[in-house]
């Protein structure tokens, strides 16, 4: 496993990645929408890992919820693996509490899931692996 990206839940989008833009003194490299998740999302190239950017696009999705509860911030913490279906099969058996069971397309190319933050010391984090 590596670090793959750092996810920061935002109220706007197009402010966020101009703030971001500054302090990394580089320019975003795609912008997406993942319609399952309610989402628009942003990324940026930080050394060997990523930063993503998260918008919420309706008030039901996951990120708006978050934004409620919590406020703009560090949402998650996603890894690289080098596959999914395996490493849900062991967290599982190792006793780690999954929101997703079974992997689903997310952004950047990703196959996705996510641990529950119950069984990870209140942190979300989430698996992904290259689709193709």
């Amino acid at each position: 496993m590596k670090l793959e990206h750092i996810g920061i839940a935002v109220k706007n989008l197009e402010q966020s990645n101009t703030l971001f833009e500054t302090l990394f003194n580089s320019k975003h490299y795609k912008v997406e929408e993942v319609e399952s998740e309610g989402v628009k999302t942003s990324f940026f190239q930080v050394g060997e890992s990523k930063i993503e950017l998260l918008e919420a696009t309706n008030p039901d999705s996951p990120i708006a919820k978050f934004i409620d509860k919590k406020g703009e911030g560090i949402h998650h913490l996603a890894f690289e693996v080098e596959d999914i279906d395996y490493e849900i099969d062991r967290l599982t058996k190792e006793g780690f509490q999954l929101i997703h069971q079974t992997p689903k397309d997310g952004a950047d190319n990703k196959r996705i899931a996510f641990l529950h933050p119950k069984s990870t010391n209140s942190v979300l984090v989430e698996l992904c692996q290259d689709k193709g």
